[in-house]
């Protein structure tokens, strides 16, 4: 082969070896969502990555800030052990977000409507979000969602569940309807998240109306200790489970506080 011809197939060889070859969030990226990963190098890769999503690009090099947090929120959907590997890992990869500021706003309302598990990224949207705009961000998601069945529902109990922490007028109206789901764990979320709230007796009828159909006993008795404790009374035809009994004002008591 003559020498031109050699040294062409060299080049070209060059440049598809140079094609092939992954960008630092690729790499890096795979790496992070891969829980077969030796630890060692998945920490690598998160730092790496952290140092992308902090740094602001120069010279007019694309920005891939927001790739970056994409491929980070990956490392939230597994679990490995050891359980103190984990939960390093998953609180290094939280540090990085938040770090990342506003930028990271986007990937990661992208990432908690993908994802089946919400919590890693409802914790860091409430740091990068003020109070107000992170409950208005957690209601918009839960209008996604129906009260049919899911194989997975965990995201939306996890949603609920982190709204009961939270007081808003709007939080009560916006998950009512879920008093119905087909998933207890849901329903049990959804009254503790409204009877928390500072205009919970506004939606008392909804609370009564629900009960009436209601078979958990966990549910009904999350929603009697909150009536007993506020002196609310009970709507008639509301059946209370086994040591429970309703007072002449129809106040809900347990069995063990009635009176002699």
């Amino acid at each position: 082969m003559p020498t031109s011809d050699r040294a062409g197939m060299v080049r070209a060889m060059g440049l598809l070896e140079f094609l092939k070859r992954k960008s630092p969030i690729e790499k890096h990226g795979e790496r992070v969502a891969n829980k077969r990963t030796a630890n060692a190098d998945r920490w690598e890769s998160i730092q790496a990555l952290g140092k992308i999503v902090t740094t602001e690009p120069e010279g007019g090099k694309p920005d891939l800030r927001e790739a970056a947090v994409a491929a980070l929120m990956e490392r939230f959907t597994f679990y490995v052990d050891p359980t103190i590997t984990d939960g390093e890992e998953k609180d290094e990869t939280y540090r990085w977000v938040c770090e990342a500021g506003a930028i990271a706003i986007p990937p990661v309302r992208a990432v908690l409507r993908a994802h089946d598990s919400a919590s890693w990224g409802l914790k860091c949207l409430e740091q990068l979000l003020s109070a107000e705009e992170f409950i208005k961000e957690m209601l918009e998601l839960l209008e996604t969602m129906d009260t049919e069945y899911l194989r997975d529902p965990q995201r939306k109990e996890q949603l609920l569940s982190t709204l009961e922490e939270k007081r808003h007028p709007s939080i009560g109206k916006a998950v009512v309807p879920f008093f119905l789901d087909v998933n207890e764990s849901a329903r049990f979320h959804a009254h503790g998240a409204v009877l928390a709230q500072d205009n919970a007796e506004t939606f008392l009828p909804a609370v009564n109306d629900a009960l009436r159909e209601e078979e958990s006993v966990r549910v009904k008795v999350r929603v009697l200790e909150q009536f007993g404790e506020r002196g609310w009374s009970l709507a008639e035809g509301i059946d209370v489970p086994e040591g429970w009994w309703v007072d002449k004002r129809g106040i809900p008591r347990k069995t063990s506080k009635q009176k002699k």
